[in-house]
């Protein structure tokens, strides 16, 4: 039987559907935090030390969840995941694909790369100019969403809507994010998570928030919605411009009915999507990753 290491310091619920999902197609699944992880760079055996699988490395990785820390400590989890795609380990998704989403100015730098719609944002160091941006974006009666470049679930965002709250636009470690405020369509505040695995728009919610953050973490209320081509297609694309295996896309449709890309989410939660919709996220994980990644290249190795 084969084995999946899950990268994970809260298994969870989600953890638990994982590994269901991977026991049905054969494979045990260990979590493992990447904290626990490191080099040993010997003569005689594999350099990465991973917890549970000392005697031989797993047949892929899962990534559900990589720590916070120091610059340093982020650095070598995701060395973790490069180094065990250099030695021919499928990771799902990989070290790259989730450096390009956890940075949230990457991540907009790609989109608009790519010919994706995405909100008018800017990256800078310097706060004067970061206090000129947003004075003069409020002048022109445009609100701004302050956010940290690393963060989710709506932490440490914040909405700037009059000059006053320029007093307590705060710097995320000396690093300003700024970006145009996207009034959505209809009544309220709702955007779309459309997820995404293996080139395909598998399912669609609406996400119904009691404010402007529409994360479910913070309340937001779900509904499923069919997918029509533009959002699927609009949620491929972006997906793919960050070379991503399965992503959560995060689609606003604004006050004149056109869509615009705000996150693409390389680890994202499915719970709330699955209350809506009458799929298993895990088990579509599950067999993609075991599917293209381990039981083809045995097909091809062979072949």
């Amino acid at each position: 039987m084969g084995r999946i290491a899950i990268f994970t310091d809260d298994p969870g619920w989600h953890g638990k559907q994982l590994r269901l999902a991977f026991d049905s197609l054969g494979y045990n699944s260990d979590f493992v935090s990447l904290t626990q992880c490191s080099f040993a760079i010997e003569q005689g055996r594999h350099p990465l030390v991973i917890p549970g699988f000392e005697q031989a490395l797993p047949d892929a990785a899962f990534v559900r969840g990589v720590p916070g820390g120091s610059l340093e400590e982020v650095v070598i989890y995701l060395d973790i995941l490069h180094a065990l795609k250099v030695m021919g380990i499928p990771v799902y998704n990989d070290g790259y694909a989730i450096e390009r989403s956890v940075d949230k100015g990457m991540t907009s730098f790609l989109l608009h790369n790519a010919g994706l719609p995405t909100p008018l944002t800017w990256v800078l160091r310097n706060r004067d100019d970061a206090l000129a941006i947003a004075e003069d974006e409020l002048k022109k009666g445009h609100l701004l969403i302050s956010k940290p470049l690393f963060g989710s679930q709506g932490e440490g965002i914040r909405r700037l809507e009059k000059m006053t709250d320029l007093f307590w636009l705060k710097d995320s470690h000396g690093i300003y994010y700024l970006q145009r405020f996207v009034h959505c369509s209809g009544i309220g505040f709702s955007d779309n998570r459309v997820f995404v695995v293996n080139g395909q728009a598998v399912a669609a919610m609406r996400r119904r928030g009691k404010s402007w953050l529409n994360n479910v973490a913070r309340g937001a209320s779900c509904e499923r919605i069919d997918l029509n081509d533009e959002l699927a297609t609009l949620a491929i694309k972006a997906t793919s411009a960050l070379a991503m295996d399965y992503a959560g896309v995060d689609i606003i449709q604004d006050k004149d009915g056109s869509y615009t890309v705000i996150e693409v989410n390389s680890i994202p939660a499915w719970k709330g999507l699955e209350s809506v919709c009458n799929i298993s996220v895990a088990q579509i994980l599950a067999d993609d990753l075991i599917n293209r990644y381990l039981i083809c290249h045995d097909i091809a190795t062979t072949a």
